[in-house]
């Protein structure tokens, strides 16, 4: 009896070895540090819809009046400081080299309330109104900062790219551009979105790899099993789906690069050459991720490339729009 209970706690510590290790190499993902930044970064709240909600903006250093917005949102269970660490601060590093300011809202208990019927999280079961509460906090920061209402811009990943993608179809005159990533555009039967007409330029960036937002369609869960998210379109129908909302008739044209340890992006962009514009960047070699050089995401949402620079590539997006008068 003494052998097989010797034989037993070993089997068991031999397991909780290995699911440590398991647990570390798979899920282990250390933030990076906060970089020097010339500005300051401001907590606050705000009353809406019986709620006090909660962000975080980022103000460079001497900004000048006019200056943009981006609000940037976090994916399914976190927060803003979260997003905001998890892109590698690079829309803070952003900011101070470009002057805008960021917002870091947090959604109801880590969610947001895209356009997805399926899920079973507060945001989504108590229809928390969420396009209200982002355009709300972007009109105060606007008069707070003196910020150009005519250059709000919205971006997000997974959950947070999901609810950037409902502000663009039905708050296309509140925003002037929007930026998706991790995410696709549900399909008809999971979209409890009704379009408010187009006008509103949107990047999509999904990775070809990508373990939970399926880039070619299908239904959203984490290797099939968590997460669902009901079924949603391929990367490229969710992009034609803006440039058809956009009423772009113009094929679109791509280009491939090549980059450093074996990642491919493709480039495909809708544009009439006059209003809003639709780009597709579709990485083959990333997973559910933001591509940036300072912070690996866990392996299990698959790799993450040091490039391109998402937040970087966003910026360029936002920054060639136009003001709406």
């Amino acid at each position: 009896m003494t052998r097989v209970l010797s034989y037993i706690a070993g089997s068991l510590g031999a397991l909780v070895l290995l699911l440590g290790f398991a647990f570390y190499y798979f899920v282990h993902a250390p933030l990076p540090e906060a970089p020097p930044l010339s500005g300051k970064l401001k907590q606050d709240t705000m009353a809406f819809g019986g709620r006090q909600r909660t962000y975080l903006a980022y103000v460079p250093a001497d900004l000048k009046p006019g200056a943009p917005l981006v609000v940037s949102m976090h994916g399914s269970g976190g927060d803003g400081a979260g997003m905001r660490s998890q892109s590698g601060y690079e829309f803070d590093r952003l900011a101070d080299r470009h002057g805008f300011v960021v917002a870091y809202p947090d959604g109801v208990e880590g969610y947001w309330n895209g356009c997805n019927r399926v899920g079973d999280y507060a945001a989504n079961a108590l229809n928390i109104d969420d396009v209200g509460f982002l355009v709300t906090l972007a009109e105060k920061l606007s008069a707070q900062f003196a910020l150009d209402p005519g250059r709000v811009f919205a971006t997000g990943m997974s959950r947070g790219g999901a609810m950037a993608l409902r502000l663009a179809v039905e708050a296309p005159d509140r925003v002037r551009a929007i930026a998706s990533m991790g995410a696709s555009v549900p399909v008809e039967s999971n979209d409890k979105c009704a379009a408010a007409g187009g006008g509103v330029s949107v990047m999509i960036v999904n990775g070809v790899g990508d373990p939970l937002n399926p880039f070619d369609g299908g239904e959203v869960a984490l290797y099939g099993l968590l997460m669902k998210r009901g079924e949603v379109r391929s990367a490229s129908a969710s992009a034609q789906f803006f440039a058809d909302l956009n009423q772009i008739a113009t094929p679109p044209e791509t280009a491939t690069d090549a980059l450093a340890g074996g990642v491919r992006v493709a480039r495909t962009a809708w544009s009439d050459g006059g209003g809003a514009e639709v780009e597709l960047i579709a990485i083959d070699g990333a997973g559910h991720v933001i591509p940036q050089p300072h912070y690996r995401h866990p392996r299990l949402l698959g790799p993450t490339p040091r490039e391109p620079n998402g937040p970087e590539l966003i910026w360029q997006f936002f920054d060639r729009q136009k003001a709406r008068p």
